[in-house]
This record gives structure tokens, sequence and C-alpha cells, in this order.
């Protein structure tokens, strides 16, 4: 017979050491990412790129707090990704207002600058992914951090994509275009995690 009754207040099982190994890649070249992309996205003058930068920002917050929890209770796995669900709706909600602003002001960005910077993002998150894509079937906690290893790779493929539309048509709107898409991407994963979340914590 078990020693306690229910798994929220039961230790958490030892983590597993390649997963904990994956998360501090993961940390380490979201952070560095975010540094890359922040300098190049106020270079390029490029919304896209700006929210891809705070999205690597967010993401190696993510995986930070994702460490923190590996050996905590499920039920407080299932109370953090609940909270990250939340921010990644805020992110979401912050790209649609910056992605106005630049609508309004009427910015071209630099394409060249988006382009070379967006290669070298999506190297990192496809690698990234590779890492984490064993564990995409976990609790909402590891299933938060699979969705944000996705959502940035096809953000990368987004900016590239609003690179070679900047540059064919000299205009600032595919760069606004694809900053629509990410906070979608952000807004859609968002929700399916807190849901995910909430059904984890009312079994709980």
């Amino acid at each position: 017979m078990s020693a306690c009754g229910c798994d929220s207040v039961c230790a958490a099982p030892p983590p597993d050491p390649r997963y904990r190994r994956a998360l501090w890649i993961a940390l380490v070249l979201n952070a560095a990412m975010f540094g890359v992309e922040l300098v190049s996205s106020f270079a390029a003058q490029s919304v896209s790129l700006l929210a891809d930068a705070i999205d690597f920002l967010g993401d190696a917050g993510n995986y930070g707090v994702a460490l923190f929890v590996l050996g905590l209770a499920p039920v407080w796995r299932s109370r953090t990704a609940l909270w990250k669900g939340w921010l990644m709706v805020g992110y979401g909600v912050f790209v649609l207002g910056k992605s106005a602003w630049q609508w309004r002001v009427g910015i071209v960005p630099e394409p060249v600058i988006m382009g070379w910077v967006s290669l070298a993002a999506l190297a990192v998150n496809v690698g990234v992914a590779a890492l984490l894509y064993v564990y995409r079937s976990g609790d909402a906690q590891a299933r938060s951090v699979w969705l944000c290893s996705r959502n940035d790779a096809l953000g990368n493929l987004a900016v590239l994509v609003a690179a070679g539309g900047v540059w064919a048509t000299a205009r600032g709107w595919p760069d606004i275009a694809v900053a629509l898409v990410l906070a979608g991407l952000a807004l859609t994963s968002g929700r399916s995690v807190i849901r995910q979340a909430r059904q984890e914590l009312r079994r709980s």
C-alpha cells in the first residue's frame, strides 16, 4: 500500500537525468539567442524578429522553471504549467499590440539581417526540439516545454518568410503578418497548456 494518499502530496519520482541535461542545453542556447536576436531586431527594425527574441527570453525562463520543478510533486508541476500558459497568452497579446504600432508607424525592416539571424535561430531551435521530442507526451509541464520548442522552430521559418517578403516588396507588411502568426501560435499554445493544467489540477 502506498505511504501517501494522493499524487498531489507525494514526492515525485527522481527526474530523468537525460531530460534534465536536455533542459540545461535548451536554457543556455535560448538565453544566447535572445541576446543575438534582440540586438538584431533593433538593427533590422523588425517586429517579427523582436517577437522571436522575446520568445527566446520567455523560453529560457521556461526551461529554468522546468528544471526547478522537475523534482516537485505533480500538483506543483501542473500549477507551474498553468502559470506558463498564461504567460504564453500574455506574450501573444503583447505581439499583437506591437504589430499594431509597427503598422501605424510604417517602418520597413532590413530583410538581410532578418534572414541570416532567423537561419541561425532555426538551427538552434530544431536542435532543441529534437532533444525534447521524446518528452512531448508527458504532463502539462513537459507539454508546455515541448510546445515552446516547436513554436520557436515554426516562428523562425515564419521570420524567414517575412524576410523574403520584405525583400521582394520593400514593404513592412510581411514582417507584421508573420508577427501576427507568432502571436496566434502563442495564444493557441497557451490555451492548450492552460486547459491541460486545469484538468490535471482537478484530478489531483
